[in-house]
């Protein structure tokens, strides 16, 4: 792997240099944006080979409902029911879809307009800058990695289950010199991420038909499921808990049960964000991209919310076992449908194979396009010539995912797992009201700015009141008084300050609505996030900040050219946006 970009890494001399040049080189770079032509051609084009445009709508709805629907909804339903909402997990999985679809929207617009592989990581460079983006963008392969290492390792157990094999005695083996967590040697789960990096490699087109099989099977036996509740359950579960001294009706915990349980199942939602990454490989984005990613996001819905339903018609809410609410019920049925549990664990076995699989691709083509900017090694960029694939980055996060997976216990990698995704969702849904409000050199930042600001600030607010504050009609006058001002904020923003662009080809309606709405959602929900997650966040981020200062604001430094990103001169910046529209418009 070369990282000699240029003089900074000649020598040592040349690198004690280029760190007495930082603060001039974090000047010019770390808020340094792009536009969208040279997004889409010239720093594309340092991939070498083209990807090749092959995936159409319904391949995206697929990947979509492959990358959300995983083993997670089978985990998450119990908890959210049995301790936040009851039966009223019902709506609690609406809202969350509707919280998902929001950001989706946000998401769509950016890659209608510069369909690239890069996903949250592009759309914020040429919004916030470089070293924003890398920041985001580092950190949401981190979670990739992470998370695909955890579902690994949950694959095997659920295929143990399925068999009715301890996967814990039979399948792991023991190593008594290392720590507790990093002691139980996973082959399989090694295995597994192994032969999906192989298929992604092999070509995006039949990963594609791989995920649509692997879905479809996983969809027959969740509807299997849905059936089996509403056939087995009843419909006074609804309402009657199994112990007349909690409290009963559909909503026992009343409205605040239902938000604090569409928070806690909203990371079921998880990753329609990965087929955004795939937009460089669709052959009519304008249309195919919209399609494919709120398609995938209602349909999930749908599903997710017929399987609660069954779920709380199967068993009272106080009787569902948080830990395998499904499980937990046809266990406990006299009937004799204990076997259900075994189908069960087939059924969430394709799910965390589709969920690994879209995750597995969506992290490469982030490292790629990473890679295309400078600011890791290009080697990471490269597209080979024969599969159309980022190989070199596929087979490196594949292999650093599978040592991962090895070694390290799930519940060590879930404490590492989660804000960065809903972080990442926050910057795009702000990026969106920043790129429609703001034109560089024509439109001033700071009205948009001190609006986002404001707003979040109150968000925070809100969020902090609703999680921490007493219960009480103080803190329901103050909450009241948190939504009357941000909704107040909005509505000044909305009359005050005209949008500096209007969208081609799609939009998110009802601007700046929709991303606001989605901004208090994310930091609602980041809320709800606990103190592990952001101790993590935390180190990763400083780990991050240090290799961006030590090498990749030098190797961004090195590889401007002449009339690049750090030229401000006023005439290139409208020359590049009269040409991306135009570029578009041909690509579409």
């Amino acid at each position: 792997m070369d990282i000699n970009h240029g003089s900074s890494f000649s020598s040592f001399k040349s690198y004690i240099c280029a760190l007495s040049d930082l603060g001039n080189r974090l000047r010019c770079r770390a808020g340094c944006v792009s536009t969208t032509f040279e997004e889409t051609n010239q720093i594309r084009s340092r991939s070498g080979t083209d990807m090749r445009k092959n995936l159409r709508w319904y391949d995206l709805i697929c990947f979509g409902i492959g990358g959300m629907v995983g083993a997670g909804v089978f985990v998450t339903s119990g908890t959210a029911s049995h301790d936040k909402a009851g039966p009223a997990v019902i709506l609690s999985y609406a809202i969350a879809g509707l919280c998902a679809l929001l950001s989706a929207f946000c998401y769509t617009e950016f890659a209608v307009h510069m369909p690239v592989a890069g996903g949250a990581f592009s759309y914020i460079r040429v919004t916030f800058g470089e070293f924003t983006a890398f920041l985001v963008g580092a950190n949401l392969v981190m979670d990739y990695v992470l998370s695909n290492a955890a579902a690994a390792r949950s694959f095997t157990t659920y295929l143990g289950t399925a068999i009715g094999v301890s996967a814990e005695s039979k399948w792991r083996i023991t190593v008594s010199f290392l720590p507790n967590g990093f002691n139980q040697i996973d082959v399989i789960a090694v295995l597994i991420i192994l032969i999906l990096t192989l298929v992604i490699c092999y070509s995006t087109r039949e990963s594609s038909v791989l995920n649509m099989i692997l879905t479809a099977v996983h969809i027959m036996f969740i509807l299997f499921v849905i059936m089996m509740g509403f056939w087995k359950g009843d419909t006074k579960n609804f309402s009657e808990p199994s112990d007349p001294s909690h409290p009963g009706g559909f909503f026992p915990f009343g409205a605040p049960g239902v938000f604090n349980g569409a928070a806690l199942v909203y990371v079921s939602y998880i990753g329609y964000d990965a087929v955004s990454t795939l937009a460089e490989e669709v052959k009519n984005p304008v249309t195919d991209i919209p399609i494919g990613v709120s398609g995938s996001v209602i349909l999930v819905t749908v599903l997710y919310c017929l399987m609660a339903a069954s779920m709380s018609m199967l068993l009272p809410y106080d009787l569902t076992d948080p830990e395998s609410p499904f499980s937990g019920a046809f266990d406990e049925n006299p009937d004799g449908f204990n076997w259900v549990s075994n189908v069960i664990g087939v059924g969430a076995s394709f799910g965390i194979l589709t969920s690994l699989l879209v995750a597995m691709l969506g992290q490469a083509r982030y490292i790629c396009v990473i890679g295309r900017s400078g600011v890791v090694p290009t080697w990471f960029a490269k597209v080979h010539e024969k599969t159309s694939t980022p190989v070199n980055a596929s087979v490196f996060l594949g292999i650093f995912t599978a040592v991962i997976a090895l070694f390290t216990e799930l519940h060590v990698l879930l404490n590492l797992v989660s804000i960065g995704t809903l972080f990442v969702f926050l910057m795009v849904s702000n990026a969106v009201i920043y790129r429609r409000y703001v034109s560089v050199e024509t439109t001033s930042p700071w009205p948009t700015l001190s609006f986002l600001l404001s707003f979040s600030l109150t968000c925070i607010m809100f969020t902090l009141l609703w999680w921490l504050g007493p219960p009480g009609k103080p803190k329901g006058y103050m909450l009241g008084s948190c939504v009357v001002v941000a909704v107040g904020l909005v509505q000044l923003f909305n009359h005050m300050v005209p949008q500096a662009r209007k969208p081609d080809f799609w939009g998110v309606p009802l601007m700046p609505w929709i991303p606001c709405v989605s901004i208090f959602l994310n930091i609602f929900l980041l809320g709800n996030i606990d103190a592990p997650s952001y101790i993590r966040f935390g180190f990763f981020s400083v780990v991050i900040v240090l290799v961006y200062v030590l090498y990749s604001v030098h190797s961004s430094f090195d590889g401007v050219e002449e009339g690049s990103l750090c030229q401000k001169s006023v005439e290139m910046v409208k020359e590049s946006i009269d040409i991306e529209d135009l570029t578009l418009k041909v690509q579409s």
